[in-house]
């Protein structure tokens, strides 16, 4: 796909990393770095995590920033890395250097329906996000999904304690026996563009539930539903309120991918400003609990205590989502 759009419009293709940040020189010579580290063949570990070189990239272009002696924005998509201590070290070594970092999904971003944020600084209880595909290509767009909701509640965002990765009969024993996340999964459910009718549970031959104990007390439980939906939903029950609020977070299927020019209008105003609209401490949190949750999930489904999951920061006022309907109707994405 690259090459051709490089050819078409006259963009050259360097050999390597250094290369084509120096444009050949033999010092930094642009003015913002993106990072996608997903295109290719790579491994799969025994967590069934894609082995992507985002790091290993990562450190390649903070070399050229030090012997520069300079840097500049730096956008990395999707999860920083597989590994929490290598995503920890990304956003360590960004505030070192000094350079504006963000990073993650084009979920959160997009539009939505109904047009609703979370209100900001607003007391919540629990939380749900619903999703489909597999626990950890799409495990990350779920969790940050439903961080990027809520971030945004009363005192700011301060980690999560503890996680657990059920799967199968587990999931509907847990649905079962909780009816805080069968009344918030209901309503996520009702946003959807996907849902098949009738008995829904039937069709999810794999199902899943990420769930997450944050450090304040607040509890989320983020389903992976292939086979029941094909879309993103997220609903969020707050303190005192009798009915819960919900919204579904809204991704093209085909051609052009619409969602991703929310995306592209963040990254390009922290480019231009050098001030990220949101916190790559959102990218870090979800990137380092899919790590666990995974690990969970080989330890035998086990809950596993998290402190290395104390990440804290405040999510900014302004919601930086697209507003209003996309550009004209289309397909939800398929699996």
């Amino acid at each position: 796909m690259s090459r051709a759009l490089a050819h078409k419009h006259g963009v050259p293709i360097y050999r390597t990393i250094y290369e084509a940040l120096t444009l050949g020189g033999d010092s930094l010579a642009v003015d913002g770095v993106l990072l996608i580290g997903e295109h290719g063949d790579y491994p799969v570990n025994d967590k069934l995590q894609t082995l992507y070189p985002r790091f290993e990239m990562f450190l390649e272009i903070t070399d050229v920033f030090r012997r520069s002696g300079r840097a500049v924005p730096v956008f990395n998509d999707k999860h920083l890395s597989y590994s929490w201590i290598k995503a920890r070290r990304m956003v360590e070594i960004a505030r070192e250097l000094k350079f504006p970092f963000m990073a993650g999904s084009s979920i959160p971003v997009t539009y939505r329906r109904p047009d609703w944020d979370l209100e900001w600084g607003a007391r919540i209880r629990r939380a749900v996000a619903v999703s489909y595909s597999g626990l950890d290509i799409y495990g990350f767009h779920l969790l940050e999904s439903l961080q990027a909701v809520v971030e945004r509640r009363a005192g700011g965002e301060t980690g999560v304690r503890a996680v657990q990765c059920l799967q199968y009969g587990a999931v509907w024993e847990y649905l079962d026996r909780t009816p805080w996340a069968r009344r918030l999964l209901e309503a996520a459910l009702a946003r959807s563009m996907t849902l098949e009718p009738g008995p829904w549970r039937e069709r999810v031959k794999e199902p899943a539930v990420f769930l997450l104990e944050y450090r304040d007390g607040l509890e989320a439980a983020a389903f992976l539903l292939t086979g029941a939906v094909r879309d993103f939903t997220v609903a969020v029950e707050r303190a005192g309120a009798s009915e819960p609020e919900s919204t579904l977070m809204w991704a093209e299927g085909q051609r052009p991918y619409w969602h991703f020019a929310c995306l592209i209008a963040n990254i390009e105003k922290m480019f231009e400003t050098g001030v990220p609209p949101y916190p790559v401490e959102r990218t870090l949190l979800a990137s380092m609990a899919l790590d666990w949750l995974l690990e969970s999930r080989i330890q035998g489904n086990r809950r596993l205590e998290t402190p290395m999951l104390e990440v804290r920061y405040q999510a900014p006022r302004e919601s930086t989502y697209c507003r209003g309907l996309p550009p004209r109707p289309t397909a939800p994405a398929s699996g």
